[in-house]
């Protein structure tokens, strides 16, 4: 994620740690913020929810009853309003600053839409959405990364009507993060809910047949659903299609597997589920900007 011109066009560098540039419109405020020296214990509140998403560098988050972490580029978090953070800045320099994006987002914003989302996309088994977990980490998905990359512009851009601009892409962003987090409960808590849930049901199914080839068809079945129906509800509620998160289910065994030095890649493909090394390693640089063998290398290097 790049910031635009016109934010260096105008921004004024008048602290070496946590220099913010601030953006403020109706129902968000977008800081940038800039550290250009290492630092610790440095603390940040904000008064509304915010997401937090690393452009560049490395923090190592201290956030209370939560063990400390590194918040890496490509990584978001989402934090209740009030939550005290403590960061450390261990390798910011002044030619290479750690930048990181935090977006205060009004509370009412987020309410409206996931009043908007029970009314249009409901969930399977008579569930409601509500609000998201707070102090939830992950990884930014293809569709995260573009609205932030889109919102970096507008909130930047000298335009009359980016208020409406971006108030359309905050409602976006809030329903994807709604569907990860989503995808988050499902996945860590699967085999807890899947007596009770279809889709929990069918993530556990996935994750203990990543080897065999898995359809559609094949899902919906054991869902007890038509296809089109199986295809929307899963894509509604997780964000993403059957197919694109048994391939992410497959890259993060192929990742663990790929530690091992003497693993050959045709076994770790084959026992991922893959039928085609080209489609394997396709997958695998798409998701992780490296290829299996140079993955294992570096791996190895360690």
């Amino acid at each position: 994620m790049h910031l635009p011109d016109a934010f260096y066009k105008n921004r004024k560098l008048e602290n070496l740690v946590e220099n913010q540039t601030s953006y403020t419109l109706n129902n968000a405020a977008m800081h940038v913020f800039e550290t250009h020296q290492q630092a610790e214990r440095v603390l940040l509140q904000f008064d509304k929810p915010v997401l937090a998403s690393m452009l560049h560098g490395k923090k190592i988050m201290h956030l209370r009853d939560h063990n400390s972490f590194d918040f890496l580029p490509g990584e978001s978090l989402i934090l209740p309003a009030d939550e005290l953070m403590c960061i450390d800045f261990p390798d910011a320099e002044h030619r290479n600053p750690t930048r990181c994006l935090a977006m205060a987002i009004s509370e009412d914003k987020i309410k409206n839409v996931v009043t908007l989302m029970n009314e249009n996309i409901g969930k399977a088994d008579g569930q409601e959405w509500s609000l998201m977990d707070y102090n939830f980490h992950f990884t930014n998905d293809a569709g995260i990364f573009q609205i932030l990359q889109r919102l970096l512009f507008l909130f930047t851009e000298n335009h009359p009507s980016k208020d409406f601009f971006v108030d359309n892409m905050l409602q976006e962003l809030i329903v994807r993060i709604l569907q990860t987090n989503n995808r988050k409960i499902y996945t860590d808590k699967a085999l807890k809910l899947s007596n009770d849930n279809r889709l929990a049901f069918i993530i556990q199914y996935i994750r203990e047949h990543l080897h065999e080839s898995l359809s559609v068809e094949t899902l919906s079945k054991k869902a007890c659903m038509s296809e089109s129906n199986f295809y929307r509800v899963f894509k509604n509620e997780l964000g993403i299609s059957p197919v694109d998160f048994i391939n992410t289910e497959r890259i993060k065994l192929a990742v663990s597997l790929l530690q091992d030095p003497n693993k050959k890649i045709k076994n770790v493909y084959l026992e991922c589920g893959f039928e085609s090394r080209s489609y394997f390693n396709r997958v695998f640089k798409r998701m992780n900007q490296i290829s299996p063998g140079a993955f294992q290398a570096k791996a190895a290097q360690h």
